[in-house]
């Protein structure tokens, strides 16, 4: 079944490709004139966790449906511009909290702080329904432009180079990484997914608020269909002993390969081992990346243990 509703996505995509000239990235494209009926309103009605001062400060950023709460590194006392990422977690809640502070053990840190170790400057954005945001969850649909217009807020800061702005993700923060990078690469230097899915409907009715029996529904949010339209380099990170399956999917099904996907199977981690290593593999490669007319690539060995 699984195997069909893909087909299908990918059969009733194809006319997006086969243009190649359309005014609007193709998921924007497919999305457009389209309303997402979500079946179960959800939301989370919680304030965020209170960050500790030095390390992140919690701000409010203007999305679509209104202010969304984030957090953001605060400004560094040497008067200058530094590259800074977005990173979305892993989970359903489109929420953010202690996380973001707390690491974990080497095995399983999802707090991805290792950037803001090597000076990277961070921002953890909440997103539609999550937190006390307007709006209910809608998992991988309007969070695209909730994230999009995260972006817009951290390349106004004055402590960030807007041309230096990178997007990552872990989990789910890594599926909807994807669908971002597919509706505005130009935003973004560079993209990196850890542990995506190539299709959300495997994520099953009972998580997912729309009717995942709804081809359209499903279309518009399976990375599958629309990484081929992705024209920043774009990074995309599993451990064999992790949701693969998904990653060689990815690399493999979509009917326009793209040279600015990049993909990378760590033998015999897991899918939350790899966060960790990479984090540091990516700082490693960000530090480096200062000039940004030339073309971003992946210079460090890997994050191999």
């Amino acid at each position: 079944m699984k195997f069909r509703l893909l087909s299908l996505l990918l059969l009733t995509s194809a006319s997006h490709f086969a243009l190649g000239a359309e005014s609007l990235p193709p998921i924007l494209e497919a999305r457009r004139g389209f309303e997402t009926n979500i079946l179960r309103k959800e939301a989370v009605n919680e304030a965020p966790d209170t960050p500790p001062a030095g390390v992140l400060k919690l701000i409010s950023y203007p999305a679509p449906l209104g202010r969304n709460a984030a957090y953001v590194s605060p400004a560094p006392a040497d008067g200058k511009k530094h590259p800074a990422i977005i990173w979305l977690t892993g989970g359903f809640s489109n929420s953010i909290g202690s996380i973001a502070w707390t690491p974990g053990p080497a095995s399983n840190d999802q707090s991805a702080s290792g950037f803001r170790a090597a000076g990277i400057i961070m921002m953890y954005p909440s997103l539609r329904g999550g937190n006390n945001n307007p709006g209910y969850i809608e998992t991988f649909y309007g969070e695209v432009n909730d994230v999009l217009a995260a972006a817009k807020t951290l390349a106004a800061l004055d402590y960030v180079d807007p041309t230096r702005i990178y997007l990552g993700g872990h989990s789910t923060g890594g599926t909807l990484a994807l669908l971002v990078a597919a509706a505005d690469s130009r935003r973004f230097r560079a993209v990196f997914a850890l542990g995506p899915v190539d299709n959300v409907v495997g994520y099953g009715a009972e998580i997912l608020p729309f009717d995942v029996k709804n081809l359209k529904e499903a279309q518009v949010r399976a990375p599958v269909v629309w990484v081929s339209s992705i024209t920043c380099p774009t990074y995309i990170f599993e451990g064999t002993d992790g949701n693969i399956a998904s990653l060689r999917a990815l690399k493999t099904r979509p009917r326009i390969k793209n040279p600015q996907l990049h993909f990378t199977e760590f033998p015999g981690e897991s899918h939350f081992s790899i966060i960790a290593p990479l984090v540091t593999a990516m700082s490693r490669n960000i530090v480096a990346d200062t000039d940004p007319t030339v073309p971003f690539t992946w210079k460090s060995p890997g994050a191999q243990k």
